[in-house]
């Protein structure tokens, strides 16, 4: 992992937590894997801890790393940082998506709220407009009651928004994931729908779908012309589920609103109109684990250490099949 990384997630307890769990050598951690050094320190490793900032266990390395059984990924997605070749020799994956999906669901059901209330874009008017309150009549419905949210993706984050809203909000539930298992859908207290189906009921639709090659766009003009007027877009996925040049259009046009933590690019150019609009909030991807939050996922892949030294199953294990239908 990086050096930043490993000052944020590993303090002094989740350090000597890792001491009590295993033999750790020097360097304890290396920000690279091609160094005569870090080649050397990975012949002894049966066990690596990863996070933000490893480059990919390539043919390379693994060939370097005879010993290697584990790599415990104190972070969200192992796409592009543990490769087929790993999983072909049967090494152990695992990763603390589960860990992060927590503060991703908070603050998704926190913009949920709020876009009943249109309470960002009002914040705006306010600061613009001051004692003229004329400028509430253009934002449609200011009222959470009975209104309809739309969930594309039954993952994690999306199965934890769903609970979460579930008891805070009476309105209908719509879920959209060709993957998920109707009965946990209806167990949750939500509907499976496609999306075709949900997109015209969607008064506020929240995307919480994987970067695949089959989900790039998948919110795109015609879908964004499908949503009921005033609908609030949000995403704390990925930017490239959503064209967008066509949500550009849409909320230039003032018909849809936006509450954006990642887009596409990452960060939008500055000419992008949707940073002056007063319909758009954009946060910079600060909806997962930030700050402290992240010793959470530490102590997720320390567990998985732990767990591993005394012969126990893994709690989240990744298998290259789940690489093609997770983040």
């Amino acid at each position: 992992m990086s050096p930043n990384t490993l000052r944020t997630q590993f303090g002094d307890a989740e350090l000597d937590r890792l001491r009590a769990l295993a033999t750790v050598g020097d360097p304890v951690m290396v920000d690279e894997l091609t160094s005569a050094k870090s080649m050397s320190r990975l012949g002894d490793v049966e066990v690596l801890i990863t996070s933000w900032g490893c480059p990919p266990l390539d043919d390379e390395a693994l060939q370097a790393a005879p010993r290697l059984r584990a790599v415990f990924h104190a972070a969200g997605s192992v796409r592009g940082l543990v490769l087929p070749p790993a999983f072909d020799r049967g090494i152990l994956v695992t990763n603390a998506a589960g860990v992060n999906a927590e503060p991703v669901a908070l603050y998704t059901v926190a913009a949920v709220l709020w876009a009943f209330k249109k309470a960002p874009f009002l914040a705006q008017d306010a600061r613009r407009f001051r004692d003229d309150h004329a400028y509430l009549d253009r934002w449609g419905k200011l009222s959470g009651h009975a209104r309809t949210v739309v969930i594309v993706g039954f993952s994690r984050i999306g199965r934890s928004v769903v609970s979460k809203l579930r008891m805070l909000h009476d309105g209908p539930l719509l879920v959209v994931d060709p993957y998920a298992d109707p009965a946990e859908v209806t167990a949750a207290g939500a509907e499976l729908v496609d999306l075709a189906a949900a997109l015209p009921r969607a008064e506020v639709l929240s995307l919480h779908a994987p970067a695949l090659p089959e989900t790039r766009h998948m919110i795109g003009e015609a879908e964004l012309a499908a949503l009921p007027p005033h609908a609030t877009l949000i995403n704390t996925a990925r930017g490239s589920l959503v064209d967008t040049a066509a949500l550009e259009r849409a909320c230039v046009s003032g018909r849809l609103d936006a509450i954006l933590d990642v887009t596409d690019p990452e960060p939008l150019p500055a000419i992008s109109p949707l940073y002056d609009l007063p319909n758009v909030l954009i946060t910079p991807h600060v909806a997962g684990s930030m700050g402290s939050e992240t010793r959470s996922m530490a102590n997720a892949a320390l567990s998985e250490l732990e767990r591993y030294g005394a012969g126990l199953p893994p709690l989240s294990p990744i298998s290259l099949e789940d690489l093609a239908v997770q983040a």
